[in-house]
Order: C-alpha cells, then sequence, then structure tokens
C-alpha cells in the first residue's frame, strides 16, 4: 500500500467508529450572544439580577411553547445554596440561579437548560449542576410571556432559600455563610438602579438599556461637561460591561441614606438622555473622556 493509500486508510479509520459505522457528529456549538437578554420585558432587571445583585429574586410566567411541561411559572434568583443550578421545591415551585455559572456563551439558553432540568426532578430535589445547552435549547426568549413584567426583588439575605423549609447540615451552613458575606444592596427609584455599601464606602451601579457603544458616548458627553455624577462629594468611578450593556458606577456619601439621592438620580437621566440623543460629533475633550471611560472598563464574565 503507497503512502497516500495509507493516509486514506487512517483518515476512514478516524471518521469511523467501531465497526466501521461513520462517527456521531458533534452537535452544533451553541453561538455567543453578547446581549443575551436582549428582546426580553426588563432586560436590564435580568442584567442586574444576573450580574450585581446578591440576593434577589423575580417570578416569570411561560408561555407553555417548548418549555416544561405543566409548568407555568417559575421563580430566578441570584444564588442557591451550594452554588444549585435548580430546585423543585416540594410544593411544585421551580427555582433557577442566574448567578451558578453558564456552560455556554448565551446566558439565555443556560438559563433555559437549567428550568428544563429542575422541572424535570422530583419535588423537593436541588439540581447542583445541569449539561450544557444545545442548539436546539430554546431561549427565554422563546418561552417567558413578555407581557408580564420582569422585576427582581431585592432581599437583605438569603432566607428566600429556605421558603417554608428548614434547612440543615451543609445547605443550613452555606445559608449561614451567604448571610454573613451578603452585601447591603437597595434600589433607587424605579428602574435599574441599586445602591450598595462595599466596606466603609457606598455606591449606585446604574444598568442603563441603551447600546452600548452610544451609551458610552453619552457618559463621556457627561463627564467632559461636569455632569456625570449626583453632585456634592458622588463622582463617576467609571462603567463596566455586563451582558451587552453598561453600567455606570457612582460612589455616593457613605452616611446617606438611598432613598436620598432618588431625585438625584432623576436628573441625573435627565441628563444622560440628552446627552445619548445628541448627534455631534465627540468634541477634543469628551473623546479624552471617553478614552478615559474606556481604559477603565471592566467585562463581567
Amino acid at each position: 500500500m503507497g503512502k497516500a493509500s495509507r493516509r486514506r486508510s487512517r483518515q476512514q479509520a478516524r471518521s469511523a467508529g467501531e465497526g466501521g459505522a461513520p462517527r456521531k457528529q458533534r452537535a452544533a456549538q451553541v453561538p455567543f450572544v453578547g446581549r443575551p437578554f436582549e428582546g426580553l420585558a426588563g432586560e436590564t432587571e435580568w442584567v442586574a439580577i444576573r450580574e450585581i445583585l446578591p440576593a434577589a429574586t423575580a417570578s416569570i410566567t411561560l408561555t407553555g411553547d417548548g418549555g416544561p411541561e405543566g409548568i407555568t411559572e417559575a421563580t430566578v434568583a441570584t444564588v442557591l445554596p451550594m452554588a444549585w443550578a435548580g430546585l423543585h421545591r416540594e410544593n411544585g415551585e421551580v427555582v433557577i440561579a442566574t448567578q451558578s455559572g453558564g456552560a455556554s456563551g448565551d446566558p439565555s439558553r443556560d438559563l433555559v437548560s437549567q428550568l428544563l432540568v429542575t422541572a424535570s426532578v422530583a419535588p423537593g430535589m436541588p439540581v447542583p449542576s445541569v449539561p450544557p445547552p444545545t442548539i436546539d435549547t430554546p431561549r427565554l426568549q422563546d418561552i417567558v410571556d413578555q407581557s408580564t413584567p420582569f422585576r427582581a426583588e431585592v432581599h437583605e439575605g438569603f432566607e428566600f432559600w429556605t421558603a417554608d423549609a428548614e434547612l440543615d447540615g451543609d445547605a443550613k451552613e452555606s445559608l449561614e455563610r451567604a448571610n454573613a458575606s451578603a452585601i447591603p444592596t437597595a434600589r433607587i427609584g424605579e428602574d435599574s438602579a441599586f445602591w450598595c455599601r462595599i466596606g466603609e464606602r457606598a455606591y449606585v451601579r446604574i444598568v442603563l438599556p441603551d447600546d452600548e457603544d452610544s451609551a458610552t458616548d453619552a457618559l463621556a458627553r457627561l463627564h467632559a461637561a461636569g455632569d456625570d455624577s449626583f453632585g456634592g462629594d458622588t463622582r463617576l468611578l467609571g462603567a463596566f460591561r455586563a451582558c451587552g450593556l453598561l453600567v455606570p458606577v457612582i460612589e455616593l456619601d457613605p452616611e446617606a441614606d438611598p432613598a436620598e439621592y432618588e431625585d438625584a438620580l432623576l436628573a441625573w437621566r435627565e441628563r444622560y438622555a440628552a446627552a445619548l440623543a445628541t448627534t455631534d460629533s465627540l468634541t477634543a475633550d469628551e473623546r479624552r473622556a471617553k478614552a478615559g471611560l474606556l481604559s477603565r472598563q471592566v467585562t463581567l464574565r
């Protein structure tokens, strides 16, 4: 047998399984989605509950098209005990955790995969992890009723883990550790802006619903004009990118009550909206401000 024939034989052997049968083709990879929650009602709330809120829950209503059979509602949480991907409670409630770690480049498909597996296990059972989604796994946009508002309820701790049941053993210890490390967090205003205290400093993180590049230009205009903070001793520290959206971070007075900043936040949003609507090219000062913002940006996950 010549060299060419031997090469063909080796290639044929590699492409065949046992008994000469062709190997099953690998499932198509789930495509990366830079803005995975786009199109969902409350996109900024989805980003917040996945990326910046320590302890929060929200309810979703399912359309019944492509989702788990017999399940019309589910609860979305930040985290669950021992980093479970999901929990099917004794009362039938299905809970999935958004911060349990994604298995693909599309968190929307990851969460549906968690939902399908969690709904399939017996009531009272946790789901430590789930298989990666495939290209055939639906996305949240396919199975969630968009007429129902999605809004995160912020909790002081993780007591929502227990519902009406008592935790014991490792789960109880996990709850105690989680509560001890929880960052104090509160909503400011009606939209997706959240105050938090980290150590002796306080901040507000605002999830903007707009195109990331346009939002960055608007922030640069505000920064160049000196209008990017809430006034006084507050200051814009920068912004990070999360699930395709921009999240500016403003440092606040740690002694002030979060509710005291509601009017300042509304005024800031008005200035931001005006800057966002501006169609003129960035000035030299605004370009420098944008370069500074970009140099300090961090992408979460």
